[in-house]
């Protein structure tokens, strides 16, 4: 039995759904396998390694996953190893639970791929692609799928020309997104976040998890648990001067679902398409500022997003973005024609043509408007010799200031603690055995960490010491300890995301600084059209104790309820394996528990519940 589970619990699912739709929530690592108990509402989901279930469970938690409108419960399954014949098949052969199926007749229908494979195990999708006479076919294990590639080719209609191997886990796709969250994590410079396309997945899904508990501790500092997951940042004092397209030109680090602009009350609500890109857009801006028209905004959270549409979650892994690209144009084609065609979809924040590249760009305030646009934009007869598609949403580029922290001295802002100097992107020299054009693993590094969810919380531990202090504080590692590959851990974030466990009348503690005077406080959080503030939860006598700022684990307060669950702990160094350098927190052996929104408990945290999860 290994020591952490690679298998992750799903509760209260709805009646009927399939495991296509459970599965298409999915997006962390390669699955061994896949069980489903309709007949108790729940799942289990089991990948390969334990790092991938980590980064699921972490990020199904702040995303608040929900299927069919209501909330899944999330937990752990016992610990388990993976099938030997299963890693013999994933090491000799890359086996996945996808089987690819080539030169297929034209005609073949999906019924009799389903017929004909579905003899081997349950199957959870057919995917077939008509103009490339190819098809994949995902199994609810890899066992069965490498049943299928070892016995199928032995059948007269399934041999050559017919090809039958295995195709890439739909689960195990990297988004840009998820790529840019990584980097960051990693202190991967800006415009490098490609390079993780090549690195170890334990590397990626341990970055991903431990950005998400990091995203998790910004987010509910200010809103409470019931922020957790928020995907909507409030901006205030705007000069009245400001249009909203000077607003998306000072919002980066994510992909914009939607913003909501009201000149009347200079205020503005902008909705991102991840939680983390809002909580650490949120803590960037509370760090170094945010000005427009020499003005300084104020940064609060907004009412609760709520979880990213299905629709939209599915059209924007297909690259859809709220930027829509016209091609092919020729000079008749002016910026006002463009905006008139195109605001009868929705609001228009920017249009932008580029003569000498006969293109064009259409940004709108919200990705489904976008969408939409484009859609009806390709029927009609005078667009259809023009290329439609979707561009690049610049809000989703890296934040400038970390492209100009190497030229910064700061000092502080309201009582925050600024990023450490020179925390600029080291570039190695093409000399030595890096031939010219080669990229050094250490020249993409940052000399510093320029990761603003720790930079944040490490400046609320600061602003609120705690006499409690047992566990590290947020160190981001110096030059030395990234080319060292010294260990960078977030033990306190983990605790607080993972082992938090106070009585439903305690209040979280806030990790924001405390107010001074009368202006904003990053503890405060906006809600509604009018931007009302809402008192922040502060950190008072009656709050849970706290270590370091955050909530303290369950065993620093009751010793004979231990359920902690540790997140991996991995070098800094360019693309090391996960290294144990801190001792991680414990997780029950042979009781596993999981957490849960929604629920109630007399040891539960405020919209949080234990959930034991004994897999038969």
């Amino acid at each position: 039995m290994s020591g952490t589970s690679r298998t992750v619990y799903l509760g209260n699912i709805p009646p009927e759904t399939p495991a296509e739709e459970i599965l298409g929530h999915v997006r962390s690592g390669q699955i061994e396998s896949v069980r489903l108990l309709p007949d108790k509402n729940c799942a289990f989901i089991s990948f390969l390694d334990s790092s991938s279930a980590t980064h699921f469970h972490s990020d199904a938690i702040l995303k608040k996953l929900s299927i069919k409108g209501q909330d899944i419960k999330i937990g752990w399954g016992k610990p388990s190893q993976v099938p030997t014949s299963v890693a013999l098949a994933v090491q000799q052969s890359g086996a996945s639970r996808n089987v690819y199926l080539g030169n297929l007749p034209e005609d073949i229908a999906e019924e009799e791929i389903r017929e004909d494979l579905g003899k081997f195990g349950p199957i959870d999708t057919v995917k077939m692609v008509r103009e490339k006479n190819i098809a994949f076919v995902h199994f609810l294990s890899i066992g069965n799928a490498v049943k299928a590639v070892a016995q199928l080719p032995q059948e007269p209609k399934w041999q050559p020309p017919r090809r039958v191997y295995y195709g890439k886990d739909r689960c195990a796709y990297v988004s840009k997104t998820q790529q840019q969250n990584a980097a960051q994590y990693l202190g991967i410079a800006p415009g490098y976040a490609h390079v993780l396309n090549g690195a170890d997945r334990d590397l990626i899904s341990n970055a991903l998890a431990q950005q998400s508990v990091a995203a998790a501790a910004v987010a509910t500092s200010a809103g409470g648990v019931n922020n957790l997951g928020n995907r909507t940042v409030y901006l205030g004092n705007i000069h009245p001067e400001t249009t909203i397209e000077e607003i998306c030109n000072v919002v980066r680090g994510g992909l914009l679902h939607h913003i909501r602009y009201i000149p009347d009350k200079h205020i503005c609500f902008v909705t991102f398409i991840d939680p983390t890109s809002a909580a650490s857009f949120y803590a960037l801006s509370n760090l170094q500022g945010l000005m427009i028209h020499n003005r300084r905004l104020k940064i609060g959270w907004g009412k609760h997003s709520g979880p990213l549409p299905p629709a939209i979650a599915l059209a924007v892994s297909g690259g859809a973005s709220r930027n829509v690209y016209v091609g092919n144009l020729d000079e008749t084609w002016t910026e006002d024609r463009l905006r008139q065609d195109f605001s009868e979809y929705g609001e228009i924040e920017l249009v932008n043509t580029l003569r000498e590249k006969s293109c064009a760009f259409v940004n709108f305030t919200n990705i489904a408007n976008a969408i939409k646009a484009i859609e009806a934009v390709r029927g009609k007869e005078e667009y259809k010799r023009f290329k439609v598609n979707f561009g690049k949403d610049r809000c989703g580029n890296p934040p400038r200031q970390l492209n100009q922290q190497h030229n910064q001295q700061a000092g502080s802002h309201d009582g925050l603690s600024s990023p450490p100097p020179g925390n600029g992107f080291q570039r190695s020299s093409p000399s030595g055995p890096g031939a010219p054009g080669s990229t050094n693993p250490v020249s993409i590094l940052n000399t510093g960490s320029t990761n603003p969810l720790m930079l944040y919380l490490q400046a609320a531990q600061a602003a609120q010491p705690s006499p409690q202090s047992a566990l590290p504080l947020l160190s981001p590692p110096d030059s030395s300890a990234a080319l060292s590959a010294n260990t960078f851990t977030s033990a306190a974030a983990q605790a607080a995301f993972y082992s938090a466990d106070a009585s439903p009348a305690s209040q979280p503690p806030s990790l924001a600084p405390p107010p001074s005077g009368p202006h904003h406080s990053a503890s405060a959080s906006f809600g509604g059209a009018n931007g009302t503030a809402s008192p922040g939860l502060a950190n008072g006598s009656g709050a849970a104790p706290t270590i370091g700022g955050l909530l303290a684990p369950a065993s620093a307060r009751a010793a004979q309820h231990a359920r902690a669950v540790s997140l991996p702990v991995f070098t800094q160094g360019p693309f090391a394996l996960p290294a144990a350098a801190a001792p991680p927190l414990p997780m029950p052996q042979g009781a596993p528990y999981g957490l849960a929104i929604g629920g109630e408990g007399a040891h539960a945290l405020q919209g949080w519940a234990e959930e034991e999860v004994g897999a038969q």
